[in-house]
């Protein structure tokens, strides 16, 4: 099938503060059908614990997109020239009702992966990664992931509900989305009601990365590690905007000091392209706490990159 390599709307086109409000002014499709990747938005935060808006987050990373070019100067990744790629919109979830959200979302992405596009997803609060998990193991089987975070989200439940934004990858090892001995999250600091989330991970085999040690060993022998880790399997990103220092990155619910700089993110992000990526998600931007847009601008440049590592990561296995 022949793939329609769209580009997206240049600044010298269209000023940047005109044209589409599509993810980097690409053409926006109805569906997936005919795509190798998609930009999707998920604007779900009721599965927050501290302060919202996250619903928000989609909409601001696609405004501040605007800004970005095509052509990535670090990597010389150029991604929409090897692959077909376009914003698909929202998922529409259900504003009152968690669970139910959680089956659409679900469905979704279930239409996403059968035509055979990986979904680069725009959220959204971090309980979104369960439902794209459970649709990308039918697919897929068991998957390796790369978590970047400040929080290991593996509590085993948060007010007592099972499912929130602190619980998703509990849940997803307990149903055998994920294959624990392939998970890898790094970044993880702050402060905790108890150890028994990181006891729990380091019992099934997840390796946790905490920031000092990111900080004193290096994003490289890091992101290596985990490389060996993940191995060639298929494998999942998953990137948590609070792990980025609230300093460069204040526009989200649950902030903790001590993170990673941007330039770190993009570091770490850019030796993934040997690995298998089936997929991606970007969550926790609340645009409503953010400062000048800042955080939203973070968070375009680091789903840019995500999608350079996708180009990479697909051109390598032909």
């Amino acid at each position: 099938m022949n793939r329609i390599h769209y580009q997206p709307l240049g600044g010298n086109q269209m000023p940047r503060f005109g044209g589409p409000a599509t993810m980097m002014r690409l053409p926006s499709r109805p569906d997936a059908s005919g795509l190798d990747a998609c930009f999707v938005g998920v604007p779900f935060d009721i599965g927050t614990s501290n302060r919202a808006g996250a619903r928000f987050g989609p909409r601001q990373i696609r405004a501040e997109s605007c800004l970005i070019r095509p052509y990535n100067m670090a990597t010389r990744a150029a991604p929409f020239d090897s692959l077909s790629v376009a914003d698909i919109g929202d998922v529409a979830i259900n504003t009152f009702n968690l669970t139910r959200s959680m089956a659409i979302i679900e469905q979704a992405y279930d239409g996403i992966l059968a035509t055979g596009c990986k979904p680069l997803t725009l959220g959204g609060d971090h309980t979104i990664a369960l439902p794209i998990l459970r649709a990308l193991t039918r697919r897929y089987g068991p998957v390796g992931m790369v978590h970047v975070d400040a929080h290991a989200d593996i509590n085993e439940h948060m007010f007592g509900e099972p499912v929130a934004h602190g619980t998703p990858f509990r849940r997803a090892v307990e149903e055998g989305l994920l294959d624990p001995k392939r998970v890898v999250q790094i970044g993880i600091r702050g402060s905790a009601y108890d150890g028994e989330d990181t006891e729990f991970a380091r019992s099934v085999g997840v390796r946790i990365i905490f920031i000092e040690e990111l900080m004193e060993r290096g994003t490289k022998a890091v992101m290596d590690e985990a490389k060996s880790i993940l191995g060639t399997g298929p494998t999942y990103l998953s990137f948590d905007i609070d792990g980025v220092d609230p300093a460069q990155a204040p526009g989200t619910g649950t902030p903790e000091i001590g993170g990673f700089s941007t330039f770190q993110a993009q570091q770490m992000l850019r030796q993934l392209g040997d690995v298998d990526l089936v997929g991606a998600d970007f969550v926790e931007l609340s645009p409503p706490f953010d400062v000048g847009g800042i955080t939203a601008w973070a968070g375009a440049s680091l789903v840019f990159e995500i999608l350079c590592v996708l180009a990479q990561s697909v051109q390598r296995r032909g």
